[in-house]
């Protein structure tokens, strides 16, 4: 499993409703924070969903 840390870019499977799917990590632990590149609305979720959820990351 990949670690990530704050403001890592990482890349979701699904898109945003925005059109985007490029996202800045803003929180780690228990639960992940991000930041949508595109409109900047802001998710929280789980460690689960969110190692789900993203394909990809660069630091």
């Amino acid at each position: 499993m990949t670690t990530f840390q704050v403001g890592d870019n990482v890349t979701t499977r699904k898109t945003h409703a925005c059109g985007g799917n490029k996202w800045t990590v803003v929180r780690v632990g228990a639960d992940y924070k991000i930041k949508c590149d595109k409109c900047g609305h802001v998710v929280m979720m789980t460690s689960e969903q969110f190692h789900k959820a993203v394909k990809g990351g660069s630091r």
